[in-house]
C-alpha cells in the first residue's frame, strides 16, 4: 500500500515536470528578477497545455503598466462620480461611412485614411464595434484591417506560461483562437482584462469568422464605470489590501490521507517544495504553492497563488483610473453560482482540471459572499452583450475594457489579435499631458 502511494507521489512529480515543459524557461525571461524588484504585484491565469505556439518573431506581449500608486482612492472615486464618462463601446458600420459591405478595397482605404480617428474612438469609448465590413470575414482581410490602422501586433500574453492555438493552425500566425471549444460551450466566461504574470497587451481586436447558432455573444464592460459604481468602502479595502489570484489547482492528493498522520506533514512539505521549484523555474513570475481543499469535492490540493496586485490602475495613455480586476472570471464562488444557471463546468481533461482559479485579498484573506455578490451585480449592470456576425470586429483598449463570452450552441469560430500598442500612441500621451497641464 505504501509503495503504491510513494509511486503516486513520484508520478505526480513527473506529471508536474512534464506539464511545465510546455512553459518557456525562466532563462528565456531576463526581465523576471528585474520586474520583481520594480513591481511588487503580479497576476495570471495559468494554463498548462501542449498547444500550438506563437512565432518567436512576433514580439512578446508588453509588461503590465500598473501606473503610479493612487494616494487617496476614495477621494478619486468621488471625483469620478461627478464626471461625465463618454459613451461606451460605440458602433461603426460600413453603411455609416457610405461604403458598400462588399467593397473591400474601399473599406481598406477607409481604415488607412481614418486610422487615428478610429484609434482615438477606442481610447475615448473603451471599444469600437465595427459591423458590415466584409474585409474582415477572412483572416487575411482581418490582418489587413488592423495593419491599416497601425496596430502593433504582439504574442498572446499566455505565451509567457504556455500557448494558445492559432486560428489557422499555423505556428507563426498572430491571430489566435478565442474559446470556441464545444466542451466549453456552457461555460460562461466572466469579465476580465487580458493579462498573465508580468504581461498585458495594450489593446486587442476580436473578430467573428462564424457566429454560434445561438448565444456566444461577445461581452464587454467599461472599467471606468466599474470603478465609479462599486461601493466606496469595498474599493478602499480592496485597494489598500490589494488582491491576489490562485491560478492553478493540483487536486491529486487525497491519497496522502491514507498515510499515518505523523508522516503526512513531511510528505506534504516535500511535494510542495518539488512543485514550487518546478513551476517557478518555468515561468517569468513568482508563484507560491499553498495547501488547501478543492472547492468542488474537498479533495486535498496544492493551490498556486500569484503575487499581489492593485485592483485599480492608472491608464497608461489617458491617466484615468480604471478597474483592472478579474474577480468576475476568477472567483470560484461566482463560477459555481453560474452553474445553477448554465450547468456544471465540464472539466474533461487534465489541463481543465488543473486550470481552476480564485481570488483573495492580497494578504490571503477571503472575500465575503456579500463582497462577491456586490462585484457581480455591478459587473453585470455594466456588461454589454455584443452579438457578432461574420466579419464583425470589436477593437478594444485592454486596460479600459473588460471582455467575456456568453454560453452558446452550435459551431462558433471567433479569433483575436493582441497589440503591444499602435502608431500614434505617444502623440496621444503627449496630448493628454497637455490637457492635464492646462486643467491644473
Amino acid at each position: 500500500m505504501l509503495d503504491r502511494q510513494v509511486n503516486a507521489a513520484v508520478l505526480l512529480a513527473c506529471m508536474v515536470s512534464s506539464a511545465t515543459a510546455f512553459v518557456p524557461s525562466a532563462s528565456n525571461h531576463p526581465v523576471r528578477r528585474q520586474q520583481q524588484q520594480e513591481h511588487g504585484v503580479r497576476s495570471t491565469t495559468t494554463i498548462f497545455a501542449p498547444l500550438q505556439a506563437a512565432s518567436i518573431e512576433t514580439p512578446p506581449s508588453p509588461l503590465t503598466a500598473w501606473g503610479d500608486r493612487i494616494s487617496d482612492i476614495r477621494k478619486l472615486q468621488q471625483e469620478v462620480k461627478k464626471q461625465s464618462i463618454p459613451e461606451f463601446g460605440i458602433e461603426l458600420s460600413a453603411a455609416d461611412v457610405g461604403i458598400a459591405s462588399d467593397d473591400t478595397q474601399a473599406q481598406l482605404k477607409y481604415f488607412q485614411e481614418n486610422a487615428m480617428d478610429i484609434k482615438q474612438k477606442m481610447q475615448d469609448h473603451g471599444a469600437v464595434v465595427l459591423r458590415g465590413f466584409n474585409l474582415m470575414k477572412t483572416q487575411e482581410g482581418f490582418q489587413e484591417f488592423y495593419n491599416a490602422l497601425g496596430m502593433k501586433v504582439c504574442q498572446d500574453p499566455l505565451q509567457s506560461v504556455s500557448a494558445r492555438p492559432t486560428a489557422d493552425g499555423k505556428k507563426d500566425s498572430p491571430v489566435y483562437e478565442a474559446v470556441n471549444k464545444e466542451s466549453r460551450k456552457n461555460f460562461f466566461i466572466g469579465m476580465h482584462n487580458e493579462f498573465v504574470g508580468t504581461r498585458a497587451p495594450r489593446a486587442a481586436a476580436f473578430v467573428c469568422f462564424k457566429a454560434a447558432d445561438t448565444g456566444g455573444e461577445f461581452l464587454i464592460a467599461d472599467g471606468r464605470r466599474m470603478f465609479r459604481d462599486l461601493d466606496p468602502d469595498l474599493v478602499e479595502e480592496l485597494y489598500q489590501r490589494n488582491i491576489r489570484y490562485s491560478v492553478m489547482e493540483l487536486p491529486f492528493f487525497g491519497w496522502i490521507d491514507n498515510f499515518p498522520e505523523p508522516i503526512q506533514g513531511p510528505i506534504m512539505a516535500g511535494i510542495k517544495g518539488l512543485v514550487t521549484a518546478a513551476i517557478n523555474a518555468k515561468v517569468d513570475f513568482d508563484v507560491e504553492m499553498l495547501w488547501g481543499e478543492s472547492g468542488y469535492d474537498n479533495t486535498k490540493m496544492l493551490q498556486a497563488r500569484a503575487p499581489k496586485q492593485p485592483p485599480i490602475v492608472v491608464h497608461p495613455v489617458t491617466g484615468e483610473p480604471t478597474w483592472f480586476c478579474n474577480v468576475h472570471s476568477h472567483s470560484s464562488k461566482l463560477r459555481k453560482d453560474r452553474e445553477s444557471i448554465y450547468g456544471a463546468e465540464r472539466f474533461e481533461d487534465g489541463a481543465s482540471q488543473i486550470n481552476k482559479s480564485d481570488m483573495f485579498f492580497g494578504d490571503d484573506g477571503n472575500l465575503s459572499d456579500e463582497h462577491l455578490q456586490h462585484m457581480d451585480e455591478v459587473t453585470m449592470k455594466n456588461v454589454r452583450f455584443v452579438k457578432m456576425t461574420e466579419g464583425d470586429v470589436v477593437l478594444l483598449d485592454n486596460y479600459k475594457c473588460m471582455h467575456g463570452r456568453n454560453v452558446f450552441d452550435g459551431t462558433r469560430k471567433h479569433a483575436v489579435a493582441w497589440f503591444e500598442g499602435w502608431e500614434g500612441e505617444e502623440e496621444m500621451k503627449k496630448q493628454n499631458a497637455k490637457v492635464e497641464a492646462l486643467a491644473a
